[in-house]
């Protein structure tokens, strides 16, 4: 019979079974892509970050018999609770063998920890905020991940919801081929001339020049824009530098767009190439010469990856957001990209899923978040 400890995660060693975990368990998954190590590192605590600032975590390992089996990460999100005035922990960094002891042991223990803080309930998984890694993946295993989204064993559901969790939402990934230009809807591009008749609409790409006030801009905007979107939390300022740090030799200008309507920035739509072909190849090492690998190595890529196309509250609704899409449209086609995918999109968010749907994409992954109360936890 297997024996089973847990184990919250302090020392040196420890943290590397922790950051090992993933490489072991994926092994010979040809769709899986490591992360990027200092990246999850500092994510889960190991190294400073600035969503710490408002937050705290505690990392959990679970062994049996003996070997390190899975691991998990409770978090309180102050910034979540002060905003929604809930009591809600989060786990994340989900990764365990497929056996269910083992992930009610994982479950139990960052349960505890939460409850331990106040916490009432728990919503998961979460890497570590609705702003960054989220979600199980449930459909869509027949491919890899593109850059910055997850990916897990088909058996994560069953463990999750086993313990006790219930779906509360789900997020969707769309597919668009540059083929489907051609049948492109009608009724969009009677929307893009519309938009264009009846604002005064100016698009540009993002300044190199100017890049630090650029996201700035960005950052802004998707701060606002998505005030009453499901679960959304601002940006704090420290996280909005540091974002734009880590993303200043990721962008592409190309693949960029703000929106002005009389001289006003209203939206911005962003794209990144899918680096996850190099990470890949890299080993999820962006050091010593890693980081060179992604430099050198995207302007061979064909696919792209639609992070968001948001607009200020008082401008939504009027396909403003299309308009962004189509100003990239060109540079892109010169880029060579063939292949672009648009996520995440939350299930409630119709409008954005409808445009999508439209325009001919097609839904090829989804991921879940689930809930459960911490009162029946022993």
């Amino acid at each position: 019979m297997s024996t089973y400890e847990v184990k919250r995660v302090e020392d040196k060693k420890q943290k590397r079974q922790f950051m090992d975990l993933i490489w072991r368990l994926y092994k010979g998954d040809p769709n899986w892509v490591p992360p990027l190590r200092m990246n999850q590192e500092e994510l889960v605590g190991f190294r400073r970050h600035p969503f710490y600032e408002n937050a705290k975590c505690r990392p959990f390992l679970v062994y049996k018999d003996g070997e390190v089996a899975g691991r998990i990460v409770g978090i309180v999100n102050h910034a979540h609770n002060q905003r929604y005035q809930e009591k809600r922990g989060f786990f994340g960094f989900f990764d365990c063998i497929d056996d269910q002891q083992a992930a009610n042991h994982l479950f139990k223990a960052a349960a505890l920890y939460l409850r331990g803080e106040g916490m009432t309930d728990v919503r998961g998984p979460c890497n570590p905020s609705l702003n960054y890694e989220i979600g199980t993946l449930v459909e869509g295993f027949d491919t890899p991940p593109t850059f910055m989204m997850t990916y897990n064993w088909p058996y994560y559901d069953k463990l999750i919801t086993n313990f006790g969790f219930a779906k509360t939402q789900d997020l969707y990934a769309y597919d668009g081929h540059i083929d489907m230009l051609d049948t492109l809807d009608p009724k969009l591009k009677f929307v893009i001339e519309e938009v264009k008749r009846r604002f005064n609409v100016k698009l540009r790409p993002a300044s190199t020049r100017n890049f630090g006030s650029e996201i700035a801009l960005f950052l802004n905007i998707y701060n606002q824009a998505l005030q009453s979107t499901w679960g959304f939390v601002p940006l704090s300022d420290a996280e909005c530098k540091a974002i734009g740090f880590s993303l200043k030799f990721l962008i592409d200008p190309r693949v960029t767009s703000i929106i002005e309507v009389d001289g006003k920035p209203v939206g911005i739509g962003l794209g990144l190439p899918d680096y996850n072909p190099l990470i890949k190849k890299i080993d999820g090492r962006l050091f010593p010469f890693g980081f060179l690998t992604l430099l050198m190595g995207r302007r061979k890529l064909t696919r792209i990856r639609m992070i968001s196309t948001n607009v200020i509250p008082e401008y939504q609704r009027w396909g403003l957001g299309l308009v962004a899409l189509e100003r990239m449209l060109p540079d892109c086609l010169k880029m060579g990209i063939k292949e672009a995918e648009f996520s995440w999109v939350l299930e409630s968010n119709h409008l954005s899923r409808g445009s999508l749907e439209r325009a001919g994409t097609r839904r090829t992954k989804t991921y879940r978040l689930y809930d459960r109360t911490l009162a029946d936890i022993a």
